[in-house]
């Protein structure tokens, strides 16, 4: 049992910023008040006035499969021999020892979702993981969380300059439209026994979106079309060129994970990235998260990476949303996680000054009720 005293509690529900306590028990928050009484063995902090944010949330990265010190040994991003490999799951390759979780407790990400890269029109299945814990099967908050498709450069020169399909923007579409097309033929017949199939089970029935990696704005039209075209529903991951169709992006309905904004233009398809892209989105009224594609950026950079949107536009409350309830929501995960509030995972963290603030702390971060990291 945990019980923080006297804190500024951001909790990105309607009750916006309170001065209260918070009580945490079994991993979950049980009571927050303007005064609790301690339990018996409660473990007590006092936050004198520091603030205490929901865990942060990265709702798209490569942590842990792509690894850090690892070199080739430890990338395990893409599987390179075939353009369609929907059944990789991101599970079986994502190491948690990879010393990048230890970087993300230290900036207050207590949740990622983790999967393949972009190198394959159809990569395989995405992950939400907490970022703390030594065997992945104890991480998981959800698996399958999505299944990830790509267009634009990656899948164009990962096979298409060794002549093999996709070579276009056409092929990489037509390849993404022919598995979906087998998906739900399969799914519309009775008696049938697939592997390669029945890992779209979950896709067809709405639990999970397409994660598709876009960042111009034809691809993210042509990602857009696909998704309608086999009602489905759909992430726009990267959505570089999004702040140019913004308004088209909201009439859509589907949700846009923003970033790496840090990262170098190294592609001609992001050429037009900007810190601004998130919130002339937000204001558009699409619902916005915030990524650092690590390690495209280093996953510890999610806060600054708040922070230069809300400085080029967003705003500061947006840009936390951008990084808890938004990035929990479009992840499918904001009954248990995004949010301070009563029922939900005690998962959180605690600062001196603000995360948006070059100044802010991080003093402790908290995942299910306990203390896995402390400055």
């Amino acid at each position: 049992m945990l019980l923080i005293r006297n804190g500024i509690l951001h909790t990105m529900e309607k009750d916006g910023v309170i001065c209260a306590d918070l009580l945490a028990d079994n991993g979950r928050i049980i009571k927050i008040s303007q005064k609790i009484d301690a339990p018996l063995q409660a473990q007590i902090i006092e936050a004198d006035s520091m603030h205490i944010y929901p865990g942060f949330i990265d709702a798209h990265s490569h942590i842990g499969i792509s690894e850090e010190k690892s070199g080739r040994q430890g990338d395990d991003c893409n599987e390179g021999t075939n353009p369609v490999t929907p059944c990789m799951r991101a599970i079986d390759a994502i190491n948690p020892m990879d010393s990048a979780f230890h970087n993300a407790l230290a900036a207050g990400i207590t949740g990622v979702m983790s999967g393949p890269g972009s190198a394959n029109p159809i990569g395989g299945q995405f992950a939400f993981v907490k970022t703390v814990g030594r065997k992945i099967d104890d991480m998981v908050l959800l698996a399958p969380a999505a299944i990830k498709i790509a267009f634009g450069e990656n899948p164009k020169t990962n096979y298409g300059i060794n002549g093999n399909i996709p070579s276009t923007r056409m092929a990489i579409a037509s390849l993404i439209r022919e598995e979906m097309f087998l998906a739900r033929q399969y799914f519309n017949e009775q008696n049938q026994t697939d592997f390669s199939m029945e890992c779209y089970h979950e896709l067809f029935e709405k639990k999970i979106p397409l994660k598709a990696h876009v960042h111009r704005a034809d691809d993210i039209f042509t990602a857009i079309r696909i998704a309608k075209e086999f009602d489905l529903d759909l992430t726009l991951d990267h959505c570089t060129e999004g702040h140019l169709i913004a308004d088209e992006i909201a009439k859509s309905g589907f949700p846009a994970i923003v970033g790496p904004s840090l990262a170098s233009r190294s592609k001609n398809e992001v050429n037009n990235s900007d810190f601004k892209t998130a919130g002339i989105l937000d204001k558009a009224g699409v619902l916005v998260a915030l990524t650092t594609d690590h390690p495209v950026s280093r996953i510890q950079y999610l806060p600054l990476c708040a922070a230069l949107a809300a400085k080029e536009g967003m705003g500061s409350d947006a840009a936390l949303r951008a990084i808890t309830i938004n990035a929990a929501r479009i992840c499918r995960l904001d009954e248990r996680i995004g949010s301070l509030k009563v029922g939900k995972d005690a998962d959180f963290s605690i600062w001196k000054g603000s995360p948006l603030e070059i100044e802010g702390k991080l003093v402790m971060t908290v995942i299910n009720g306990n203390i896995v990291y402390h400055a």
